[in-house]
């Protein structure tokens, strides 16, 4: 990523992770239309009442690995190979230590959180099932992720994008196996999820052992000073703005629980979409995280600047031509995940479209969320993105609690697009005095 026509390398970077997290969303979305069809619009109610919780946990295990991820592809730009060994040991090791952590607290959590949520008594049961199966196997999470975080850092996005597809084909085929089929409830989606992870992380594993400039061994493992401070000082700070996304987005969820079942299985089909909406801004996040990290290690500052602009335009680009399809094909898509012909079900149609059409005609704000705070996190700073999940939090929070009583449900979709600018009100003015600060800008 060091040389070369910038926008180039990023859009091609990107591609393999857009292909990727479009199989992630592929198997995301299978679970949901799976247990819908199979087991009803409850059962798809149980499973968005407590996304946000699931998101969270996820999330913190995803802002470990990548945070520590970061000073690897620095190392890597920078040719300090001997350092990097020590790097990508210490992350593994640190990745399962904190894995561990987190698992033992998730399940400790389920119930006091499906209760603070108000998710109600007669789904309550399938979303406990669901966490409970899924959060036990989050350690497979933690391989997937990890790996991939490695791989993206020295510029490899294919492997993981083999691996995600892998993942998806076997998750979909566990999924119509165990609940259509065997009819073994919401658990055994779960379950299939994080199997399917499992195998996706084995075989990024097995890539990484292969890697010719990367040999670990037992003396890489040994204590450096400062080397701990220094990855989680990058790591923590990611975590807590995922963290604090998720409590905003859980504290939403416990506001839209209290409504019928139609709104919230509506609200539950959208946000899975939510997830394909924006997979390419997650795409051009992880590659603007690896490309400004690569080249702020090798000192290449003139080449941020023009893949900081490149990756913009690249992304309000595909962001407008994501909501032409949205506008085109929102319902039909919100439709897929309701097959009952009943008046609980058309509503829910109509509230999913709604929020679906108003999420995409602001979908711009969305990626330049996303490529800006990765850019600030490839420099090394993950305080500022964290200030701007505290944004995210409080904008999330005055719209679903102190805008309803005027707005009424409207509110709870408009609370999403509030954050957003909320983040990129913090984002843009931070990079631009980062890039100043660093000699980027040419008018320096």
């Amino acid at each position: 990523m060091t040389s070369g026509s910038p926008a180039k390398l990023i859009f091609i970077f990107a591609i393999p992770l857009m292909l990727g997290n479009v199989f992630q969303q592929v198997y995301t979305i299978t679970d949901s239309l799976i247990i819908s069809r199979s087991l009803g619009v409850d059962a798809l109610a149980a499973l968005g009442s407590c996304d946000w919780f699931d998101y969270m946990l996820i999330s913190v295990i995803q802002a470990l690995c990548q945070g520590f991820a970061i000073l690897i592809a620095q190392q890597y730009g920078a040719e300090d190979y001997d350092r990097m060994q020590k790097s990508v040991a210490h992350s593994a090791l640190y990745s399962f230590l904190s894995g561990i952590a987190v698992t033992i607290a998730a399940l400790l959590l389920i119930s006091p959180m499906l209760k603070m949520l108000n998710t109600p008594d007669n789904i309550a049961w399938m979303a406990r099932e669901y966490l409970v199966w899924k959060f036990s196997g989050l350690l497979l999470s933690v391989l997937l992720n990890m790996t991939a975080s490695i791989l993206r850092a020295f510029g490899d996005s294919r492997t993981p994008l083999f691996s995600m597809i892998v993942s998806a084909v076997l998750n979909i085929g566990m999924d119509l196996l165990f609940v259509s089929v065997l009819n073994l409830g919401i658990g055994s989606a779960a379950f299939a999820t994080v199997a399917a992870q499992g195998i996706g992380g084995i075989i990024n594993y097995l890539a990484i052992r292969k890697l010719p400039f990367l040999h670990i061994a037992k003396e890489s493992f040994a204590k450096e000073k400062g080397l701990a401070r220094k990855m989680f000082t990058l790591a923590v700070p990611m975590m807590l703005a995922n963290v604090l996304i998720a409590i905003g987005g859980m504290l939403v969820q416990s506001q839209v629980n209290r409504f019928d079942l139609s709104f919230i299985a509506g609200y539950t089909a959208a946000n899975k979409l939510y997830g394909a909406l924006e997979l390419a801004a997650l795409a051009y996040g992880f590659a603007m995280v690896t490309y400004v990290g690569q080249n702020y290690g090798a000192r290449k500052y003139e080449r941020i600047r023009k893949g900081i602009f490149s990756s913009v335009g690249i992304a309000v680009v595909t962001s407008l031509f994501i909501t032409l399809l949205i506008y085109l094909f929102g319902r039909n898509l919100i439709a897929m995940f309701v097959t009952a012909d009943s008046a609980e079900a058309e509503g829910a149609v109509q509230y999913g479209t709604s929020f679906l059409k108003l999420l995409a005609s602001w979908l711009p704000v969305l990626y330049i969320l996303h490529v800006l705070r990765s850019c600030l996190q490839g420099f090394g700073d993950t305080v500022t993105p964290m200030i701007s999940g505290v944004a995210e939090f409080c904008a999330r929070i005055f719209m679903a609690f102190f805008m309803i009583a005027k707005l009424g449900s409207s509110a709870l979709f408009y609370a999403e697009i509030a954050a957003w600018f909320a983040s990129d009100a913090i984002l843009i003015p931070s990079l631009l005095m980062r890039m100043k600060k660093e000699k980027v800008l040419l008018n320096k």
